[in-house]
């Protein structure tokens, strides 16, 4: 089976080359073929530079045409692969056989799409882990009946992208959208949680309120009827900074995660409502405030993972 990997990439160079290195540490079976394509998107740091050297086959598009959706169809147009595997640039494989693992699940010719597990490291925030830990549980389902999914470690099957391209005019969550129309063909959705990769989110407050912002516009261009009122918003908010708090303290960091985890939960269900309240297109100077982010800092937070080790788990340097 032949599988080309996508990439999205812009100004990634902290991250790229480690996600790079995981590919070429994969342990295939036979008969697999693998490609690896970035889709650039106007970088001015090493990002491509990276790629190139790692033998990656680099696409660009121009900063202004990006959406995540118009940036997934140019790399599959370019693709060659039966299988599309994508993944955002800033994560990268835990195990040596994600690979494998990804595609395992279109041994039944009803899957359309299949995505896998994320995990969070030393600098994720404490919800965020919460988050990862409830979106993607450590059991698979290979008939999964709802159109969650998520592109940083997903694949689709290229024969069905060329019947259905993502939509280029959403601000995110292009893959659930993709999801939700295959679904309604007859296809499948598998979650496959043996295949684990580690996504790095390095984000100030204001960008963690812009991403749930630009997801609210585009899961209310989905779905009109989903509504969020402010009640939603306080109701959200106290139950699952509640919750963080909860498993902070069994986990003996309740002092240390604190602020944080009030910070995190705020801006989360605050751009969420900003999100629903949003009425119009996405405009040049959103999408520059969502996509496009500034050089972050994070504060490093240590959580160990409950994956298991041994030779299989890549150690990078």
């Amino acid at each position: 089976m032949d599988c080309s990997i996508i990439i999205r990439a812009h100004n990634e160079e902290r991250h790229i080359g480690r996600l790079l290195d995981g590919i070429k540490r994969q342990k295939l079976s036979n008969g697999i073929d693998i490609e690896t394509i970035v889709v650039d998107s106007g970088s001015t740091d090493s990002t491509v530079a990276i790629a190139s050297m790692m033998g990656a086959q680099i696409i660009h598009i121009a900063k202004q045409d990006f959406t995540f959706g118009r940036a997934l169809n140019v790399g599959c147009q370019g693709a060659k692969g039966a299988i599309l595997l994508f993944a955002s640039a800033h994560v990268y494989p835990f195990y040596k056989d994600w690979i494998d693992k990804m595609l395992r699940p279109f041994s039944d010719s009803k899957v359309a799409l299949v995505y896998g597990r994320q995990i969070g490291n030393d600098i994720t925030h404490f919800s965020e882990h919460e988050i990862f830990a409830k979106w993607f549980p450590a059991a698979s389902n290979y008939n999964q009946m709802t159109p969650f999914c998520n592109n940083a470690n997903c694949a689709i099957r290229r024969s069905l992208w060329k019947e259905q391209y993502f939509d280029e005019k959403l601000s995110g969550l292009e893959d659930l959208d993709w999801a939700n129309r295959i679904l309604k063909k007859g296809s499948k959705i598998a979650y496959e949680a043996e295949a684990v990769i580690v996504h790095v989110h390095e984000e100030t407050p204001e960008k963690i309120k812009n991403r749930y912002e630009r997801e609210a516009i585009a899961l209310k261009a989905i779905f009109p009827s989903v509504r969020f009122s402010k009640w939603d918003f306080i109701k959200l908010y106290l139950s699952n900074t509640a919750s963080d708090l909860f498993h902070a303290l069994q986990q003996g960091v309740f002092l240390k995660e604190f602020k944080a985890t009030l910070v995190f939960r705020f801006m989360q269900f605050r751009g969420t409502y900003l999100g629903h309240r949003y009425k119009g297109g996405l405009t040049s100077d959103l999408k520059e405030r969502f996509y496009y982010p500034n050089d972050l800092k994070n504060t490093k937070r240590k959580r160990l993972s409950n994956l298991s080790a041994g030779e299989n788990v890549i150690e990078y340097k």
